[in-house]
């Protein structure tokens, strides 16, 4: 009997280590069932990151609904901003999302109470004098002033005025204006080629002036004209000139200024001017006030060039998510792995799992065999 005895222990062994398998069977494929959805999330917001426009696509599919279209639009209106307004229409439309008829009559009668005559004059005449463009017609009037440079010597004036008496003024518009004179003849060489990056300084002179400049970009932009711009020879040139001398000041300007190295610079604003043209003035403002980088702004230039009119209202509900993840790679990464993990988990503890319950069986067989033989040999032993 002994030989029995090992097996019913054998037995009582492989049943308790089978309930453990059973049990971390379990564990695993509640962990897997519970992340399996944000680990596929994970891959297809990585296989889309360097895709702005899908990138915006998956976000809005996940958030953008009838109720927050309509609200957004009431709120756009509630400020008086029909192109922003108008913009979450289109987003609506290409979206296939039903708005009430009533509230996209509303968009388009705001929208064409501010394109009346007298008004689009106070706004051209705004951004030729004042310089701080917030939508087309604004900015029509800033760029004729910046591309006779007009703009820009007003700006030149102003600030290097102030930098030449010991007062504070604002390097990043000066540096912005002096980079235009600059460029201005360039633009009027190569008839209009130049233009991107010509409309692309008014805009982000435009953000300074209203502070819709990101502080990160900001500081980008700050980093791109050290390069660029010749501080101190500058600081001497404009000393030497007054407001009743704008020549001279043009002069320092154009000799302070090192056009060659200005390669950064000119592709940011070539990047603010795409924006400008294919989603608007207001949408290239929203978006330097987004972006962080350079980088980041050539990727809403090509989520513009994809978007068109609807950048705006993507820029206005996403922020940066329309650009960028707003969660950090190695997190999505993170949630990856331990799906993977408790994958992989579950399938080799059910395999190990079936493995035991066929050994268990076999050994309950061979047991049972061994038994009956035993019994047979006992009933012989007493016959004989």
């Amino acid at each position: 009997m002994p030989r029995l005895k090992l097996t019913v222990s054998g037995f009582r062994s492989s049943r308790a280590y089978l309930r453990l398998l059973m049990i971390a069977t379990g564990v695993c494929l509640i962990g897997a069932l519970a992340l399996l959805p944000r680990a596929v999330d994970s891959v297809r917001l990585l296989a889309v990151q360097d895709d702005p426009a899908a990138l915006a696509d998956r976000r809005l599919a996940e958030t953008f609904d009838r109720p927050g279209a309509i609200r957004e639009i009431e709120s756009a209106l509630g400020v008086d901003d029909p192109e922003l307004a108008r913009s979450f229409v289109d987003l609506a439309r290409d979206r296939r999302i039903d708005l009430p008829p009533d509230l996209v009559e509303k968009v388009a009668t705001a929208a064409k109470a501010r394109s009346s005559p007298a008004s689009m004059a106070t706004r051209f005449a705004q951004g030729l004098i004042v310089g701080e463009p917030d939508d087309v017609v604004s900015l029509a009037g800033t760029a004729l002033g910046d591309l006779f440079v007009f703009g820009d010597i007003r700006d030149v004036i102003r600030e290097g005025g102030r930098m030449a008496a010991g007062q504070e003024a604002d390097h990043l518009i000066l540096g912005l204006a002096s980079v235009g004179i600059a460029i201005t003849a360039g633009t009027y060489a190569t008839l209009g080629v130049g233009a991107p990056a010509r409309i692309g300084l008014s805009v982000v002179k435009a953000a300074r002036k209203t502070g819709r400049l990101g502080a990160r970009m900001g500081e980008a932009v700050a980093r791109s004209l050290r390069g660029v711009v010749d501080w101190s020879a500058m600081r001497k040139g404009l000393a030497a000139a007054s407001i009743t001398e704008p020549a001279v000041a043009v002069r320092a300007v154009r000799e302070a200024v090192k056009v060659e190295k200005a390669d950064d610079l000119l592709r940011l604003t070539r990047d603010v001017g795409r924006v400008q043209t294919k989603a608007g003035t207001r949408a290239a403002l929203d978006s330097l006030k987004i972006a962080e980088s350079p980088r980041e702004m050539t990727r809403v230039a090509r989520l513009a060039e994809s978007k068109g009119a609807q950048t705006r209202a993507i820029l206005k509900y996403l922020g940066r998510g329309a650009i960028a993840l707003t969660v950090a790679a190695f997190d999505l990464v993170l949630w990856i792995f331990w799906a993977a993990l408790l994958v992989l988990g579950f399938v080799v503890s059910m395999k190990r799992a079936v493995e035991r319950s066929t050994e268990r069986h076999l050994l309950r067989k061979k047991a049972r065999r061994l038994a009956a033989q035993e019994r047979r040999l006992a009933s012989a032993g007493e016959r004989a």
